[in-house]
């Protein structure tokens, strides 16, 4: 396992789940994220602080940590996603600088997005945009982690430039993007293998390696068998939303338990307590449960690797998975790159 080292001294060893946290969400509270779920850290939007004026003015007067009351490890994101609802009227560098000020342990550049359909010539654009942001970035930071973004698209190819590049400036925390379109409900997910297959034989290994977005308990435990730490999602909510109760097998609706088509035993405490019907019906029952379930998965897969034993578990979870999802890419995913991996698990 690697960890995050802050400039102010404070370690982190991974693997890392950070919840997406909102400030004012009504679904989850900092007080339970750290009281209920003991979380280490946590990843927000510096972009929504930074143009909501009654948050920019108390955020810069406090410092992040203070003003969410929260003293882990925290973890920004510059609003490049925001970029696809319209122009952003903000520059890398007043993001970068403002994440900095507001005293954000981990900060991200605020990179270009490169989509699937994005060809070649776009997608090579994009990375060198990118990087020129993130050299930029390096020339402002001095108090805090910047985070080195790998773009590239669907292109192999150009995802190892970047990540080259990248090694070659001295980034000590690399993250993938633009992986998110590649997330699908069947887990063909081959591609997202092969870039973090690819990134870790390129990234030095002591360098921690974050995927954006992923938070499937489904998923994770394969990520980290491939050399993937750390992970950020709001998966948990969002699931819950749309009545999707997460297993480490795959995420159920409610006719498939209260029916008896598939059999899970659960042993969250909300589900302990509560009762399985009782969280199916409830969103906020829901959420707590899904988030419970991808941390105690981490936990589990943090001691299998320790122990040499993750091969096992691996096999186990795609057995009953592709039991429960006969139409499902996972196992095809997973074995048509696994061969070449050894058995060190």
């Amino acid at each position: 396992m690697r960890s995050i080292v802050t400039p102010t001294g404070q370690i982190y060893s991974t693997p890392l789940f950070l919840p997406v946290f909102e400030y004012g969400n009504s679904f989850i509270t900092i007080e339970r994220l750290k009281n209920e779920f003991s979380i280490r850290g946590l990843i927000t939007n510096a972009y929504f602080l930074y143009k909501k004026r009654e948050f920019k003015t108390v955020v810069l007067e406090k410092g992040i940590k203070q003003f969410i009351e929260f003293d882990g490890l925290v973890v920004t994101d510059s609003g490049a996603f925001q970029q696809f609802s319209g122009p952003l009227y903000l520059s890398n560098s007043k993001i970068i600088a403002f994440q900095q000020k507001i005293g954000v342990d981990v900060i991200s550049p605020l990179d270009i997005i490169t989509t699937p359909g994005d060809n070649r010539t776009t997608a090579e654009r994009k990375l060198k945009a990118t990087l020129k942001r993130i050299q930029k970035g390096m020339s402002i930071v001095n108090r805090s982690i910047l985070i080195g973004v790998q773009q590239g698209g669907r292109f192999l190819t150009l995802r190892k430039q970047g990540l080259e590049e990248l090694v070659a400036m001295g980034i000590k925390y690399i993250a993938l993007g633009s992986l998110v379109p590649f997330f699908t409900r069947n887990h063909h997910i081959e591609f997202i293998f092969n870039v973090i297959k690819q990134a870790r034989e390129i990234v030095p290994p002591e360098v921690p390696i974050h995927l954006y977005g992923a938070g499937d308990p489904l998923e994770l435990p394969f990520y980290m068998a491939l050399g993937c730490d750390i992970f950020d999602s709001s998966s948990f909510i969002h699931y819950a939303r749309d009545n999707w109760y997460m297993t480490p097998y795959g995420a159920l609706k409610a006719p498939q338990l209260t029916e008896g088509a598939i059999q899970y035993d659960c042993s969250c405490p909300y589900c302990q307590n509560q009762g399985q019907k009782a969280v199916l019906h409830d969103v906020k029952l829901l959420v707590s449960h899904n988030l419970w379930v991808i941390l105690n998965t981490l936990e589990n897969v943090k001691r299998l690797i320790e122990n040499n034993t993750l091969l096992g578990y691996l096999e186990n979870v795609i057995e009953v998975h592709q039991q429960w999802f006969p139409e499902s890419r996972l196992a095809y995913s997973w074995n048509s790159i696994s061969s070449s991996m050894g058995s060190g698990y």
